[in-house]
């Protein structure tokens, strides 16, 4: 995990997302190709046993109340599925034109989402249908006792690389709202608006670094690194992450800014529609939110 922060430090000097296009494209051959492997590998196994494992049930739990928390769990872990939206309008100020970059941008949404959609569901499906009950976290570690194992390791690999660049993804739009804000509220400090200077390192290109991107992006890196250490419970972390992320970034926001575009009427049948769906999605949230606390609690103290 140290090794994991370390390079992310490294990387989280890349000036902002014009300069990180090969590692999107980096992260997103990465993810194809363990997700190819996941789907592949989850075939065979199913195939191998000779039977579809699992129940529509799911789960068994000891008691019903342990089931709600699984199942708020898991409604976590899909809000976090689909995630694009917190980085979505950064993306698209990053495209040129023409084509409007609303268009294009609605055209990479419309297939991401099919292509993101179909692998989610036959890893998902797959995984379960090979493993049943016992399907682990993360469908990989389930193949270790069958192998190839150097066809699972080069998987783990490319999960890790996509880490790396999701990471980045991810926290772009926070570095430069971050360094925004403080530059804006800051405007005569030489630390925050003083520029860059050039840096010579031994056997290396002289770089710019500016102070404030230093100790601001180094201060980011090291807390969630000092989280990820703390709370290693991969599963609860997202499924905290989904709950937090999805109402207000993939719903309310949108739907806001819809009925400002669109000049919806207040209790127009379209607005009561679309406000009664923001309700529910936020009660969906609200419940996720609960049970992955739970989980993570429930980790933590054993």
């Amino acid at each position: 995990m140290l090794i994991f922060g370390g390079v992310q430090l490294l990387l989280s000097f890349i000036p902002d997302f014009h300069d990180m296009a090969w590692l999107s494209v980096v992260a997103a051959a990465m993810s194809f190709s363990y997700a190819f492997i996941g789907l592949g590998l989850g075939l065979a196994r199913t195939i191998a046993n000779g039977t579809i494992k699992g129940s529509i049930t799911g789960v068994r739990m000891r008691t019903p109340m342990q089931k709600v928390w699984r199942v708020s769990q898991a409604i976590g872990d899909i809000a976090f599925a689909y995630p694009y939206s917190l980085i979505l309008l950064e993306i698209q100020d990053t495209l040129k034109s023409p084509p409007a970059e609303n268009k294009t941008m609605k055209r990479a949404s419309m297939i991401s989402i099919l292509v993101t959609t179909f692998f989610y569901l036959c890893c998902g499906c797959l995984g379960y249908a090979a493993f049943g009950s016992d399907a682990p976290g993360n469908l990989l570690t389930g193949f270790g006792l069958y192998g190839p194992y150097w066809l699972i390791d080069f998987a783990n690999a490319c999960i890790i690389l996509h880490l790396l660049g999701g990471y980045q993804v991810y926290s772009q739009p926070i570095f430069q709202f971050a360094e925004r804000l403080l530059a804006e509220r800051f405007p005569d400090s030489g630390f925050v608006n003083g520029g860059s200077y050039t840096v010579r390192f031994a056997c290396l290109r002289a770089c710019r670094v500016n102070p404030l991107r230093v100790c601001l992006r180094t201060l980011y890196v090291a807390s969630t690194t000092a989280v990820a250490v703390a709370l290693p419970y991969f599963n609860e972390v997202l499924a905290l992450l989904g709950a937090l992320s999805f109402w207000p970034l993939a719903i309310y926001f949108p739907v806001e800014m819809y009925f400002i575009q669109r000049n919806v009427r207040r209790w127009s049948a379209r607005w009561v529609v679309l406000q009664t769906f923001s309700v529910v999605c936020l009660l969906v949230s609200a419940f996720a939110l609960v049970g992955s606390i739970e989980g993570l609690i429930s980790k933590k103290l054993g």
